[in-house]
């Protein structure tokens, strides 16, 4: 059958999770530089219908395009990561040094690939710095930030909240990382994949890469914000709470519930 059972699911996504964390430093940088890359691609385009005059749900229902070609290409998230590979720490297939290693090569690729794709970005709508940012780049203005400002307006409950929105965010985004798993097809791993990724974009929660590229890329617009609001307020916050939210409520959770499960045999 075309579907995974989660009892053979949850011991494929340990064994994705090792190699993930058995790869050399460049590959993973390299494979982490593409996915930053992707899911700003995405980003820009779930801004087109806002700019059209169209609701932002319809937004939602294009982003998850970018984050679908990082699980068919074997790309690597850092959200995703946060929750395959606790599952191999706790099966004891890797160490707590191969988990921070890995997270921390492919933070640091997501955070280039995002980087680098805003620029490039702004100078495609500017032109070099030539035009106006026009419609796209005065949406990345204000969403950057509505993603920086009223967090540090409400000080501790603001970065307290930045922080929950992270857990929320990334409980839905590693659902969709370990869905990708869950079917035999192509068009079965596309369509589980898209339903949690846009359910977290649609209700406007954060996400650590996702922002890599959001305020960077407003702060080229002119945003008014520095690089130590961006990382106090926004960065550090949202990436503790992706951390929670994907190795608490979905890799450890998922683990506890079938990763000592004998695999289930695929029905004839």
């Amino acid at each position: 059958m075309d579907h995974v059972e989660p009892g053979e699911l949850v011991p494929l996504c340990i064994d994705v999770g090792e190699k993930k964390a058995k790869h050399s430093w460049a590959t993973m940088l390299i494979k982490a530089f593409m996915a930053g890359a992707f899911l700003a691609y995405a980003t820009t385009l779930a801004f087109v219908p806002v700019t059209q005059g169209l609701p932002p749900v319809v937004g939602a229902i294009l982003f998850p395009v970018g984050f679908v070609m990082i699980i068919l290409l074997g790309m690597e998230l850092a959200t995703g990561n946060f929750a395959l590979l606790p599952k191999c720490v706790a099966a004891r297939r890797i160490g707590y040094r191969e988990l921070l290693r890995n997270w921390t090569w492919v933070y640091v690729g997501n955070l280039i690939g995002s980087v680098f794709y805003a620029l490039l970005f702004f100078i495609a709508i500017t032109e070099g710095g030539i035009l106006e940012p026009g419609a796209m780049g005065k949406a990345t203005v204000l969403l950057a930030e509505k993603k920086v400002l009223p967090y540090q307006a409400a000080g501790l409950h603001g970065w307290f909240t930045a922080f929950v929105k992270g857990i929320l965010c990334n409980w839905m985004v590693t659902l969709g990382t370990v869905m990708g798993f869950i079917s035999r097809s192509t068009i079965g791993k596309i369509a589980a994949m898209w339903l949690p990724i846009m359910t977290f974009f649609a209700l406007g929660y954060e996400h650590s890469v996702v922002n890599m590229f959001v305020i960077p890329g407003g702060m080229l617009f002119g945003a008014d914000i520095s690089v130590g609001q961006w990382w106090l307020w926004n960065q550090v916050p949202v990436t503790l709470g992706n951390i929670v939210g994907g190795a608490l409520f979905t890799g450890l959770a998922l683990y506890a519930l079938y990763g000592r499960a004998p695999a289930v045999q695929p029905r004839a």
